[in-house]
């Protein structure tokens, strides 16, 4: 039996974004190993540093928890072994003076370079969107991707080069990657039927993945190698990816050459009219930016992202300081609350669908059930963690259960964009990452305010409590006032049947391979019958 063409693009997607952080957390890692004399953790998670870093680091948050417990072994006082190196014995030979005992970067310009990356990353959210409905989102994605994969090879060569142009090239690599996330849902949108989207969308989430994943990996690399091959295999993984991708990828099922005819008539008669092949016309800004469920999504994305960021981004911090862990037990959680918030994501997205597909729920309830479970439930469980955040057990607990419960965030806000208009779902995207994200720089200000010169319990009480709100808060509003149907403003098209597609999908199943909607009266009363009962329940 031939594997679906939905489920290569998954993998695909689910890769790709692997890939997409490994780009952003390779450096957290390495940096342990380039520095002179470092025989500790990063600078990143010392506490003097949180306060003046976490607001450069930006989505860095996911990244900073695991990067100094897994080269602690590596480093474990030990002194320096020179280890050969092509780009030291080329400098060598071209006369060109380097820092030959690892780098004399002071604390600012660590974290300068660990935040690089973000400094400019949100600025192609919404341009990302508009490119991929223009070229398609197998070339915007993949020379997102591609590009960056491609800098990864300089980076050892610029670091002994110098220190201005290794942080402008992580600049220009975290401002390039910044088109991978919006691209992505106007290839949802034209690939995945409503009842399978939540499922598809878990495939983001490949990046907690890539979070859980790399991080040992690259600490094996520096023991048995050196802090340089990090990059090289970056470069090479993330181009087999990239080559797999432009051989496997397409941007719609009229352009796949090898998708079966059934799969292909389903997923277009499943998409019925609210995806053009054809472009839809001007985008309708005016629209877009007056429209309250649009807004909807970007409050539920403020309030996860801020609950994210302050917990991945102090957690270090608040481990070490408050409850006196040393960085390696604290490094046990770098891998444990991603594993498990990509494992909750992909059932609960099973457990989405299966509610849309068997009509037990509406496609607007659907979504509010899951942002309420990601913003709302996650809220509560950083609540519990104000007030019981003074025993370490109860505290690591509820971290990473915390953590966990946002992976619904794949069948809430992520996949209610692509229900209000799958023709501007990239733009829809954009706008909610833009504005959405900035949490990702605010708290990490706030937090410094409330815990300057005051590391103590009640403290952080006050900003798990802050934290709690913001997530209740966007939750109670998102289900108070969101919907999930299709806008009017997608294209001017019929509504998207809110009912699930479980008899059409039977019917299609029963049809000769040729046959067409078109061609068989039977078809045309099914199809009737599906668009006159949308109940909203």
């Amino acid at each position: 039996m031939a594997v679906e063409a939905r489920t290569v693009l998954w993998y695909m997607t689910f890769i790709g974004f692997i890939v997409n952080y490994m780009l952003r957390i390779n450096l957290n890692i390495t940096i342990v190993d380039m520095i002179a004399g470092v025989d500790g953790p990063p600078p990143a998670l010392t506490s003097n540093q949180t306060n003046t870093s976490t607001a450069l680091l930006g989505n860095a948050s996911e990244s900073n928890l695991a990067s100094a417990s897994v080269v602690e072994s590596i480093q474990n006082g030990s002194a320096r072994t020179q280890r050969y190196s092509w780009e030291r014995q080329f400098l060598d030979w071209a006369n060109i003076e380097y820092e030959r005992n690892g780098f004399h970067w002071n604390e600012r310009e660590q974290s300068n370079l660990l935040g690089s990356f973000f400094w400019v990353h949100w600025v192609l959210q919404l341009p990302g969107g508009i490119l991929a409905r223009k070229y398609g989102t197998k070339l915007v994605f993949g020379l997102s991707n591609g590009i960056g994969v491609f800098l990864c090879f300089l980076i050892p060569i610029v670091s002994y080069w110098s220190y201005g142009a290794l942080l402008w090239l992580r600049v220009f690599q975290g401002f390039v990657t910044g088109l991978a996330w919006p691209s992505m849902h106007v290839m949802t949108a034209k690939w995945i039927p409503p009842n399978e989207r939540s499922k598809f969308v878990s495939a983001y989430l490949g990046s907690s993945v890539g979070v859980a994943l790399f991080y040992p990996i690259f600490g094996y690399i520096i023991a048995w190698t050196s802090w340089e091959w990090v990059y090289y295999i970056c470069g090479v993984f993330g181009m087999l990816w990239f080559i797999a991708w432009q051989f496997l990828v397409y941007d719609s099922p009229a352009q796949h050459p090898r998708i079966a005819q059934s799969e292909q008539r389903y997923i277009e008669k499943s998409l019925g009219a609210s995806v053009q092949s054809s472009s839809p016309g001007p985008t309708p800004w005016r629209q877009i930016a007056t429209s309250r469920p649009v807004w909807m999504n970007v409050v539920a994305q403020w309030g996860g992202i801020w609950g994210l960021f302050t917990l991945m981004t102090h957690g270090p911090t608040y481990f070490r300081l408050i409850h006196h862990w040393n960085i390696r037990a604290t490094g046990f959680l770098s891998g444990m609350p991603h594993l498990m918030r990509m494992i909750f994501a992909y059932v609960f997205s099973m457990f989405a669908d299966y509610l849309l597909r068997t009509d037990r729920l509406s496609r607007t309830n659907v979504r509010k059930l899951a942002t309420g479970v990601c913003c709302g439930v996650k809220g509560l469980v950083v609540l519990a963690l104000a007030y019981f955040g003074y025993n370490a057990t109860a505290a690591i607990v509820l971290v990473a259960v915390a953590t966990m419960f946002h992976g619904a965030v794949s069948s809430g806000p992520l996949a209610s964009m692509v229900d209000l208009s799958p023709n501007y779902a990239g733009i829809v995207l954009g706008v909610s990452g833009m504005i959405g994200g900035m949490p990702g720089f605010i708290s990490p200000f706030i937090v410094g305010i409330l815990t300057q010169g005051n590391q103590t319990i009640e403290a952080w009480k006050n900003v798990f409590m802050l934290t709690a709100a913001m997530l209740i808060g966007s939750g109670l509003v998102y289900v108070l006032f969101s919907e999930s149907t299709l806008q009017p403003w997608n294209s001017g098209c019929h509504a998207l049947p809110d009912a699930g597609l479980k008899e059409l999908q039977t019917f299609e199943e029963k049809l000769p391979l040729q046959a067409t909607a078109e061609d068989d009266p039977n078809a045309k009363a099914a199809l009737a019958v599906k668009t006159s009962k949308a109940p909203d329940k």
